[in-house]
């Protein structure tokens, strides 16, 4: 079954226009093609925006529990990390580290 749509692709319909030259039926079939092209996309376009690729929503929720197990595993390691420095002394953490008290000769 022939649509319309799908015969602008077949023949050309200003072939036989007795005001156009082989050159332009040419040239406006080829913008009648690429404005049908322009309406699939378009509705193609509006059926991907309305409706949610399910596939890529799956896809999508594994990637972010495995982003949740990461920044989970990375929050511990930093844990890991600060938990492993020597506490410091109290008196020591304001402690003047600038002044050199080494005597020069």
């Amino acid at each position: 079954m022939t649509t319309s749509a799908d015969s602008i692709f077949e023949t050309n319909p200003y072939e036989m226009h007795p005001n156009l030259s082989p050159l332009e039926a040419d040239v406006l079939w080829e913008y009648a093609k690429l404005s049908q092209h322009v309406k699939e996309m378009t509705a193609q376009t509006r059926i991907l925006s309305e409706a949610p690729d399910e596939n890529l929503l799956a896809c999508l929720r594994v990637l972010e529990r495995k982003m949740g197990l990461v920044l989970t595993l990375f929050k511990a390691s930093v844990w890991g990390v600060i938990n492993e420095q020597p506490a410091l002394d109290p008196s020591d953490r304001y402690a003047d580290t600038t002044t050199d008290i080494t005597p020069r000769n």
